[in-house]
């Protein structure tokens, strides 16, 4: 008894997969909408407001983000989107309001190093050879 009910459940669920419309989106032919709150790229929206104070590099769980600090008025900020897991840590820890998050999506690339962003830079003299 037990052996139909289970092919009649394994009957019901085809059927209801060829009748209901998909769950998945097609995306390579139609435009992929993302929902509200999707937190893509990190983006520095006004570079003024950041003063290099750190808490976004201190409370990055994913160590996506690097403070190079020369002086207190000298410093770098640079951003690994291949390390980042979007979480919005960095949004929420920046006092100043300087970090957002915006909806686009990382572009995928084999070689992390070639998305490398730096968000501030306002270090004098920077020898672009010097670096990781």
């Amino acid at each position: 008894m037990d052996r139909l009910i289970k092919r009649t459940r394994i009957f019901r669920a085809i059927i209801d997969a060829f009748t209901n419309k998909p769950e998945t989106t097609s995306y390579p032919f139609t435009p992929l909408e993302l929902p509200e709150g999707f937190r893509g790229a990190v983006i520095m929206l006004d570079p003024e407001k950041c003063s290099g104070c750190g808490l976004c590099v201190r409370n990055c769980p994913a160590e996506a983000l690097v403070l190079e600090k020369e002086s207190r008025d000298a410093f770098r900020l640079v951003h690994y989107p291949a390390r980042c897991a979007y979480c919005g840590q960095c949004e929420e820890s920046c006092r100043q309001g300087a970090i957002s998050h915006t909806n686009q999506l990382v572009t995928p690339t084999s070689d992390p190093c070639v998305v490398t962003v730096v968000l501030k830079n306002s270090i004098e003299n920077d020898d672009p050879s010097q670096g990781d």
